[in-house]
Formats: structure tokens, C-alpha cells, sequence
């Protein structure tokens, strides 16, 4: 068997008629597969030496958020360095990176038949095309000059997607100096997701993130707010100067000015020097209030009068200094709902909100939860020091099916629990996570087995499950837990968000998915 014209012609064809990227990616890897027969394959972009996933076929769904770092995978190394056609042999000693991560498969199946197409522009390499199968000898039939004729279609496309997208990004910072947008690229903030809110977002951080637009990022309580922030100063036009981080809601009032505006020496009690406050740090760049909704109205007069003329005082000072700072804030709270209760001024929050961005929800991003958590894991592997940590095929299901009222920082504690339990069980330096690892299905486990069934029920959890599904058996106790919490509440939501330990606004939101409001 080998590639014939019409094989070759068709893989360049798909390529060419994806909508998007991310379509054409897809498409080639999966024409890539169907053309020689290989049961696993991936196209990795290379940057900061690291490959990371852009596309992937018959590989376990987590690998797409993973960050392969080169000196830590000597097969991608080799393949990094080698400038042409890699051929690994079956009983090469260089461990495979995609080891066990093949799904409907053994759990520790290993690759058998590996070959690395390096993917060149211009003598440059910018990504890789992997080819894996269980048969040691799957690929003989294929000559290393068509396999070179695949790789260069490869490089070709991806190359052309890496030129559109870097042209898109010099045209929305056209004003800025070339030496100041390559400082930028190369310093981006990777917001990892490819579901359609994702996209959404993307799009509104590509729109405003190089003007000089005041925004306020709105979302749960781990959403990813500060990350959004980051990448919305890393696209700007301030991106070489200071981006100053500010928590309100750690902010003791008693202090809250000086953090804010800086003192003189002798102020008050305790001011031994002249000390600069944040927005003088900030100056020609920009400030971000975490946790807005969290200051004290006393400051926020003085805030607006910054954010209006673009002068402030120090502390004990007569002086006036001016600064030029991009407010960038963020809060979990309802402002417009705080503006009607008087606790926050309706003129400061129309100087903030200018440009509001809705950071969604992880329960509201379909297909990003795995991709998150291979990134996740990725990281715990490299500081437990492990050579592979996978996801069973149960636990990848526990994960889809959790509501993740916690967002994606609970995402991510919950793997780095579970990646330090699979450790602990480990008999060798390979691990596994499993269900029982994550901490919210042992609390669920405790809690439905909690639940009493009715008088004169037989009723059993075994009977319940055949009946329903397990997102559906969650949502059923959670429902009646919150019905049980709003009573014990007299049907007060905020204080039964207090008890529950949740976010009001996530409670809000759950409340009505699962048909309570």
C-alpha cells in the first residue's frame, strides 16, 4: 500500500475547505488517519519548546488541553531535532507520550508502530504531525518520500493558519511598533477552550483589548477572571508596561487610600517615607480592581475623580499628580443590583462598565471540561514528577457529568487532589486517576446514600440508577436538598447560598437549570 496522486490530492482538498482552523486541523487528521490505516494520530503546533495540540484523532479527549514540553518527551525531541521523517522502532526505549491514552483500549496499552513528521516553514520548525499504531509494522508499506509529500501539505497548512492569525493580530495593533507586537505575541495569555462561549469570548477580548476602553469582567467565582484580565492587557497597546494587580475585597479600609493614591511621609501614624500607591505604579498601563463590587463607597468618589481627570492626591499631600492608567475590574457581584441598593455609585459603575465582558460559567462550555483537565493534569505530572498520569475512561465521565458550581479553580483542585490520591496508590511512576479520587463523588456517594427513601418504599440506589442516568439522579437530590436548605432558610436565597457554601449568583443559575426557578 502506498499514497497515490488522487490520496495526496484529497488530503490537500480537505485541508483547504475547512470554515475554520480548527475544522481544517480535524479534517486533515482525519483524512491522515483513513489514508494510512493508523489508529491514533495528532497535529501539535511548536512554540516556546513546548507542542501543543491543535488537533487530534483516536486519542483520549484530554490530550487536546495537554502542554508537551520537549525536554521532557524525548520522542517529540527527536522529532523536534531531526528535521525529517522519524521512524521509532517497536522496541524503541524512548517512552511514547500517548502511552495508555488511546480510548476503548487496555488501560496500559503501549504504542507499538510511532512515526514523527516535523512540520517545517522555512527551515523553521513550527509543529509535528504524529502517527500511531498497535501494529509494529502498520507503516512499512509507506516510502519516507510520501510520507515527506504529507508532511509538507501539513506544513503548508498550518503554516498559512499561523500567518492568517498573526496578520489578523498586526492589523489590530497596527499603531503599536513591530518590536512591541512581537514582545506581545510572544508573552500571550493561553485561554484554554474551544467551546462555543469560548469563542465568543475570544472575539469580544480580540475587539477590545487594543483600545484604551475601560472593562469590567463579570462572572462566577472561578471563572477566570484575572486570566481574562491578563489577556486583555498582553493585547494591548500597554502590553511592555506595568499590568498592577489590586484585590478589594483584601483591601482594609483603613489603609485602602494609600494603596490606592500613595502617602507623603508623616500622613498618619506609621508613614515613615513616601510610598506610591497603585495607579501611580500603574502609570501608561494598567490597574486591575479584583473584586470591585468589594470597595468601600467612601473610595469610590475618589476613584471616579481618577478615572474622570486623570489626576490624583497622595495621601497627606496638597500636590495633584497626574497618571494615564486602563482600568481593567472584575466582580462576581450584580453592580447594577448594588448601584439600586445604594452600595456602589451608579456614576462609577457607567466609567467602569464601558466595555462589560461575561466570562461563562464551566457548566456552560461544552467539551472545554476534559480539555481543562488535561491541561491540569499535564501540570500535576510534571510537579509530582511522574512519567505518565491519565484519566480513566469512568472518570472522564464523572467529570462531564459534574455541574462544577466552582468553576474552573474548582476544576482544577479537584485534579490536583485526585492526581496527588492516584500517586499515593501508584505502584510505579505511571498513575491513574479514577472516580473515587475526586472529592465531589465521594461527597456524592455520602450524600445520595444519605437520602432516606419514603415510608414503605423497597426502594434501593441500585433500582434508582437502572431507572435513571447519574446526572440525572444528581440533579434530582440536588433539587430536593435545595428545596430542604430554602425551607430551613424561610426561603431566603442569599442566606441559603451562605449555608450551601455556594456563590449566590451560581446558586441562582443551578437553581434554574435544574427547574427550581
Amino acid at each position: 500500500m502506498s499514497l497515490s496522486q488522487s490520496d495526496l490530492t484529497r488530503i490537500a482538498l480537505d485541508i483547504t475547505s475547512g470554515l475554520s482552523d480548527h475544522d481544517r486541523f480535524s479534517r486533515l487528521l482525519d483524512t491522515v488517519r483513513q489514508t494510512l490505516h493508523c489508529d491514533a494520530a495528532a497535529l501539535l503546533q511548536f512554540t516556546g519548546q513546548q507542542f501543543t495540540p491543535l488537533a487530534i484523532d483516536g486519542l483520549s479527549p484530554d490530550v487536546l488541553g495537554r502542554r508537551f514540553i520537549l525536554s521532557e518527551h524525548p520522542r517529540l525531541e527527536a522529532i523536534a531535532r531531526a528535521g525529517d521523517v522519524v521512524r521509532f522502532p517497536a522496541n524503541s526505549e524512548l517512552p511514547d507520550p500517548y502511552d495508555g491514552l488511546i480510548p476503548h483500549q487496555h488501560e496500559h496499552l503501549m504504542v507499538h508502530a510511532c512515526i514523527g513528521l516535523p512540520l517545517l516553514a522555512e527551515g523553521t520548525l513550527i509543529g509535528a504531525v504524529t502517527i500511531d499504531g498497535f501494529d509494529p509494522n502498520q507503516f512499512n508499506a509507506f516510502s519516507d518520500n510520501e510520507l515527506r509529500t504529507l508532511s509538507a501539505i501539513a506544513s503548508a497548512s498550518l503554516n498559512n493558519a499561523l500567518l492568517i492569525d498573526k496578520l489578523e493580530k498586526q492589523a489590530a495593533q497596527s499603531q503599536v511598533p513591530s518590536a512591541f507586537n512581537q514582545t506581545s505575541l510572544d508573552a500571550q495569555v493561553e485561554l484554554i477552550g474551544q467551546s462555543h462561549a469560548m469563542q465568543n469570548l475570544q472575539t469580544e477580548l480580540s475587539v477590545v483589548a487594543n483600545t484604551d476602553l475601560n472593562v469590567l469582567i463579570l462572572g462566577d467565582t472561578g471563572t477566570g477572571k484575572e486570566l481574562v484580565a491578563k489577556s486583555i492587557h498582553q493585547g494591548s497597546l500597554r502590553a511592555n508596561k506595568p499590568l498592577v494587580y489590586l484585590n478589594c475585597a483584601a483591601l482594609p479600609e483603613s489603609v485602602a487610600e494609600s494603596e490606592l493614591f500613595g502617602h507623603v511621609k508623616g500622613a498618619f501614624t506609621g508613614a515613615i517615607s513616601h510610598r506610591s500607591g497603585k495607579f501611580e505604579i500603574a502609570d501608561n498601563g494598567t490597574l486591575f480592581l479584583d473584586e470591585i463590587g468589594e470597595l468601600p463607597l467612601s473610595l469610590q468618589s475618589k476613584l471616579l475623580r481618577v478615572l474622570q481627570y486623570g489626576d490624583l492626591q497622595k495621601v497627606g499631600s496638597d500636590k495633584s499628580l497626574k497618571v494615564d492608567v486602563r482600568i481593567i475590574a472584575a466582580t462576581n457581584k450584580d453592580l447594577k443590583q448594588e448601584v439600586l441598593a445604594g452600595r456602589f455609585r451608579a456614576d462609577l459603575y457607567h466609567r467602569l462598565s464601558v466595555f462589560p465582558i461575561i466570562v461563562p460559567p464551566l457548566n456552560e462550555r461544552e467539551g472545554d471540561v476534559i480539555l481543562l483537565s488535561g491541561f491540569f493534569i499535564e501540570r500535576s505530572r510534571q510537579k509530582l514528577g511522574l512519567k505518565s498520569l491519565r484519566l480513566s475512561p469512568d472518570s472522564i465521565t464523572q467529570l462531564n457529568h459534574y455541574d462544577w458550581p466552582g468553576n474552573v479553580r474548582e476544576l482544577e483542585h479537584v485534579i490536583h487532589r485526585a492526581a496527588v490520591l492516584a500517586r499515593a496508590e501508584a505502584q510505579s511512576n505511571i498513575a491513574l486517576i479514577r472516580p473515587q479520587h475526586f472529592d465531589f463523588y465521594n461527597q456524592q456517594s455520602k450524600s445520595i446514600a444519605a437520602v432516606p427513601t419514603s415510608t414503605g418504599s423497597k426502594s434501593t440506589l441500585s433500582q434508582t440508577n437502572i431507572k435513571q442516568t447519574l446526572k440525572q439522579a444528581t440533579e434530582n437530590f440536588q433539587a430536593q436538598y435545595i428545596r430542604q436548605a430554602l425551607a430551613a432558610n424561610g426561603n431566603n436565597w442569599a442566606a441559603t447560598a451562605r449555608a450551601l457554601d455556594l456563590d449566590s449568583g451560581n446558586l441562582h443559575r443551578l437553581a434554574k437549570r435544574i427547574g427550581l426557578k
